[in-house]
């Protein structure tokens, strides 16, 4: 059994994929390739915005905002905790700080509440500038934009949404990587939609953003790529990369209906019995994960193992538990939901190919080990 089968989706999708690269191959354009504008504009369409730019990584997606918004030393940008390096590295690596913020209890998505609070404790403190708040679509739901946006409008913030894991996830029919002021998401393999490598895009609905994103994934070029008129990356989307997910997001729709079949079946089973996945009403989770609370999680996961059954954590280390985060002298006790979480969560198969009886058998060995 695969934790994330992506051998069964390839051979799904293996005679369109084989196709697109084999096109690619023939053609030879291997960097900046027709594909890669192709893809832009359908999954900006996908999304619902004005610009798609694609890129190397998810990582550098990030850091490119940083770069765009002219994050610096002396600003504050506000993130979750309960979430993954990138989130806040990109942070540090501007040389601004970044401000953890708690878990809400129900959704593990950023608190509203909590942010709100800190974002008023540095603003007394005069310390920091106030810049930006990272809100992460966690496990596949989007974050409580609503109220995010609401927070960002009254303390002047621009709002980044990381989607990284949210792609394909919606609030009220509104799509992960259209919220906030930039929206960012990573194509590793694991990912709702994820291709073979490495691979990040941009969402945005301003023109001026997207010019600068498209200047500084590039050396920061101006009119060619000789002509450098600011400091900036080498952060491109191969064109086989983009070849592949072209074909990969034509199915995403189906995929993704699959995916929340196979959630609906695992939550219908173990509600009743463990903590599972809260989705509030008119969301829609892209379920990157389907993740569990356990107070005995490692015996759990231990006897799933026995069992044939994969399971993984997601995160063990919150981000003020990270060593390179040290100095910031934060304390489990100012982040109690979140370091509450590390300890508990684990993480059960979750892909669109998994059949009824999969998830049957998987939800028995869980109840079984509970």
């Amino acid at each position: 059994m695969q934790f994330i089968d992506l051998a069964a989706q390839y051979q799904h999708l293996k005679q369109r994929i084989d196709q697109r690269i084999q096109t690619v191959l023939e053609q030879g354009n291997y960097i900046m390739g027709p594909e890669v504008e192709e893809l832009e504009q359908k999954l900006a369409d996908y999304v619902g915005v004005k610009h798609c730019i694609s890129c190397a990584n998810g990582t550098d997606a990030l850091q490119l905002a940083m770069m765009v918004l002219d994050i610096k030393p002396g600003d504050a940008v506000f993130c979750p905790t309960f979430t993954f390096f990138a989130t806040a590295e990109v942070v540090a690596y501007a040389g601004a700080t970044p401000v953890f913020v708690d878990s809400d209890k129900q959704t593990f998505n950023i608190c509203t509440a909590d942010l709100e609070r800190r974002i008023q404790r540095v603003i007394a403190e005069g310390k920091l500038r106030a810049k930006a708040i990272i809100a992460v679509d966690l496990f596949g739901q989007p974050a409580n934009y609503i109220e995010l946006q609401r927070i960002a409008d009254k303390y002047s913030l621009k709002l980044i949404e990381d989607a990284a894991q949210g792609f394909g996830g919606e609030i009220d029919g509104r799509r992960a990587g259209s919220f906030g002021d930039i929206a960012t998401t990573s194509f590793f393999p694991a990912k709702p939609l994820g291709c073979y490598g490495d691979g990040g895009a941009i969402f945005t609905n301003s023109d001026e953003y997207a010019a600068l994103f498209r200047s500084y994934r590039v050396h920061g070029k101006g009119k060619d790529k000789y002509d450098n008129v600011r400091i900036g990356l080498n952060s491109r989307l191969d064109t086989l990369q983009a070849a592949i997910l072209l074909e990969k997001l034509a199915a995403f729709p189906d995929e993704l209906v699959l995916r929340n079949k196979a959630a609906s079946q695992y939550t219908g089973l173990l509600s009743a019995h463990c903590g599972t996945p809260h989705v509030p009403s008119g969301y829609l989770s892209s379920w990157a994960q389907y993740t569990l609370i356990s107070s005995d999680r490692d015996r759990v996961m231990a006897e799933l193992k026995e069992k044939g059954i994969p399971t993984m954590i997601y995160y063990g280390t919150c981000m003020h538990q990270q060593t390179a985060f040290k100095e910031l002298g934060y304390a489990d006790s100012d982040l109690p939901v979140a370091s509450a979480l590390a300890k508990q969560v684990f993480s059960l198969p979750m892909h669109p190919f998994m059949n009824q009886t999969q998830v049957a058998e998987i939800s028995a060995a869980v109840l079984s080990a509970i």
